[in-house]
């Protein structure tokens, strides 16, 4: 049974040695740029450097995230990015941007690419796609069950990557434009804006149906008392959520994994103590789900109340009287720990810089206490204390931090002979050093050197990262050699030592070139429809395709040759199907042939385009994030390097579809129709469960772009959708 690789988060360095010193076996981490947590710390060149070099010493591996959607504009400097680099060692890349992957690969053949779980790949057809192409490694969607797992592992050699712990997002990765299409801010781009944290108001026919406001925020995953599955299915990598985390945090969720993955291959049983768990939820969690990794069922999936940390609870509100609250307490507190009071109508929280215990100042409160302290709200008996931050916890782990306990055993074996220089031989497993002193060993008959002497010296490695585990001595009796000899080849080995663990990758760097298709160029509207209906309301009309998701009706109209089959984003199942059809995930890609692609195939630049018509497709579609001048960009790039024009398509719809989700909202609030939804600042959305998965359509008030302009970027056609009432007006 081979033993799985412990993957950590770092948004900074101090996560980075809090990762390390927490027992990871790989970390990710971010630059500046191009990576999908743009509000993380992140790293900049210079720390990159330092990161990879520090993580390098004590055998950790370091992959970088450049994982989101790459503009045309920035192909160049996202290309001198990936060989900074690569010329500095990184041991692979996670990246989203089929375009981009193409491109890195045949400039790079030699860097190991992971794929991001924004690339959404849930199947094992999406699996063989990248495996296919030749890369190392996949980040399967968070959706993916244990069983598909399996099944995945069992019939495909890429190494596979799972989420273990940490914030779940409501939509399918790399599928969510919530943020993008109503702020700006592009989940795609590292910007998001988590729409899935804020409050919304559900309606079932205009009647307000939800008691609480968070439906689409998930509960944190959990699987620690789970992670003896993944390792006995051969999962290769797993993966702890978090890179906006503080290093306490990381150090510790990092450090239960170790223990949990360490304890089981062992043989032992996974044991997490309740102290243990206290201790995790008091450093974050929103509740913990077992996720859909686990079948967890949409009611333990969700936590509606609160979209924050909640803590741990550790008392009631007795009284609250001109902004002081009394609480009864059912777990310790302390000065200077974190409190939040989970309200009846409102939430409110506050460190603790005042304790008061019978009118007195106290630095703590017991079990049992009653204890008061300031803070604004308004509050009523029996609401809930929790505890968010505990002061002592912080301190503790800091320490561990601190103390770099985590060392690399190492063994010796020195030879000293009359006459000779002292050799001295180390190893860590892996390399094996050997130095040869300066200075003869001579004959002593006063104050000859002992073993004893020699271990005492050999072993003074004060702040490096190794350990003396096993030290042979081969000597003869009654010799001499000066101390600051004996200092001097340690210290020389492990300088040699530390070089060579900082490994040189051989750079190799070669031309990128992709053949595309002459493809025919067919200019006009195609439609998206949803009913019988409305097939029949534009039979007559002049129009290229008409795109179908519904499969009955797909049958029912198929002898029309302009109907195309539009296939899920999810994929779960796939059927032989001869006719033509439009794909929007990967795993279609591979199965199947004589195709169109959707926009949720994230197409941001002529690399992508050039890539997806090499694959089989006859025309693109990009993605609506895109802006004109962007299209235009696009078009002019690809018609220069390939010397052809691409066959585009753009989704020109006032209802773009921002969210796919595996979380059915409709059977979660047991209605059987559906819903509409509106945000605080009143957008609207319309939610629809289908085919075992949600979608929510955002309700623009006007678009952007104008298919006009849009055909006069060589976009070759424009998608409306039967959701919107302006589709009637373009078609003649």
């Amino acid at each position: 049974m081979q033993k799985p690789e412990l993957l950590s988060p770092a948004g900074n360095m101090e996560c980075l040695k809090a990762a390390i010193e927490g027992g990871c076996d790989a970390v990710y981490l971010g630059g500046y740029a191009f990576g999908a947590r743009s509000f993380a710390g992140n790293f900049s060149n210079e720390e990159l450097i330092e990161a990879i070099s520090y993580a390098h010493l004590y055998g950790v591996k370091v992959y970088v995230t450049v994982n989101t959607l790459v503009y045309e504009s920035e192909v160049e400097l996202f290309l001198n990015y990936i060989d900074f680099l690569y010329q500095n060692n990184v041991d692979a890349i996670i990246i989203q941007d089929l375009g981009m992957m193409d491109l890195i690969h045949q400039t790079y053949p030699d860097l190991e690419i992971h794929a991001s779980t924004q690339m959404h790949i849930h199947n094992i057809e999406g699996v063989k796609a990248v495996e296919q192409i030749g890369l190392s490694r996949v980040v399967l969607a968070r959706e993916t069950d244990i069983n598909t797992i399996r099944h995945i592992k069992e019939n495909c050699k890429i190494e596979l990557e799972i989420f273990a712990h940490g914030a779940l997002c409501f939509c399918y990765s790399g599928q969510c434009l919530m943020s993008s299409m109503i702020g700006g801010r592009s989940g795609n781009r590292g910007t998001c804006s988590q729409c899935c944290r804020m409050p919304y108001t559900l309606y079932n026919q205009e009647k307000p149906i939800n008691q609480d406001a968070y439906v689409l925020s998930p509960k944190d995953l959990n699987t620690l008392e789970n992670i003896g599955q993944l390792i006995e299915i051969g999962v290769d990598s797993i993966k702890i959520e978090g890179r906006m985390k503080r290093p306490e945090y990381v150090y510790y969720v990092t450090h239960l994994y170790r223990k949990a993955i360490d304890d089981y291959n062992n043989g032992n049983k996974i044991i997490i103590t309740e102290q243990e768990q206290n201790t995790l939820k008091k450093l974050f969690h929103r509740e913990f789900t077992k996720g859909y990794l686990f079948d967890e069922e949409d009611k333990n999936w969700l936590n509606p109340a609160r979209p924050n940390h909640i803590g741990i609870k550790i008392g009631e509100v007795i009284s609250y009287d001109k902004g002081m609250v009394t609480c009864k307490l059912s777990y310790p507190v302390h000065q200077n720990d974190g409190i939040r009071i989970l309200g009846h109508y409102e939430d409110n929280g506050c460190i603790l810089n005042k304790i008061y215990q019978n009118k007195k100042l106290t630095n703590q409160g017991r079990i049992g206490d009653t204890i008061s302290f300031a803070l604004k709200g308004n509050f009523k008996p029996k609401d809930t204390l929790v505890l968010t931050s505990d002061s002592h916890d912080l301190e503790e782990i800091q320490k561990k931090i601190k103390e770099r306990t985590r060392k690399i055993p190492i063994e010796g074996e020195i030879e000293l002979k009359v006459g000779k220089c002292i050799r001295y031989q180390v190893t860590d497993g892996i390399h094996k050093i050997t130095v040869i002193g300066k200075i003869p060993v001579m004959t002593s008959q006063n104050a000859p050197l002992t073993t004893k002497r020699i271990e005492e010296q050999l072993n003074k490695l004060g702040d490096t990262i190794y350990t003396l585990q096993n030290l042979e001595i081969h000597m003869e009796d009654h010799i001499f050699v000066p101390i600051q000899e004996l200092n001097q080849i340690r210290r020389t080995s492990i300088e040699e030592l530390n070089q060579k663990r900082q490994y040189i990758k051989n750079y190799h760097k070669e031309l990128y070139h992709r053949e595309v298709p002459t493809l025919k160029e067919e200019n006009g509207y195609t439609l998206r429809i949803h009913s019988e209906e409305t097939y029949f309301t534009i039979k007559e009309k002049q129009i290229k395709q008409i795109y179908v998701e519904d499969k009955k009706l797909y049958q029912k109209l198929k002898n029309d040759p302009r109907v195309v089959l539009l296939l899920p984003r999810v994929m779960s199942h796939f059927e032989p199907c001869s006719d033509d059809c439009m794909v929007g995930e990967l795993g279609s890609i591979y199965y199947y042939h004589s195709l169109y692609s959707d926009f949720s195939l994230n197409a941001t630049n002529s690399y992508t385009v050039a890539f997806l018509h090499s694959q089989g497709i006859r025309r693109v579609t990009l993605s609506l994030e895109l802006k004109e001048q962007e299209i235009e960009t696009l078009v002019n790039a690809y018609q220069k390097r390939y010397h052809k024009n691409p066959n585009l398509e753009y989704f020109f719809t006032m209802h773009p579809e921002v969210m796919i989700s595996k979380f059915k909202i409709p059977s979660y609030y047991k209605v059987d129709t559906n819903l509409t939804m509106k945000d605080s600042k009143g957008h609207q959305f319309l939610i629809h469960q289908s085919n075992d998965v949600t979608r929510i359509y955002y309700q623009k008030e006007k678009s952007e772009l104008n298919p006009n302009d849009l055909f006069s970027h060589s976009i070759h056609t424009i998608c409306m959708t039967d959701l919107d009432d302006h589709y009637k007006q373009y078609l003649v």
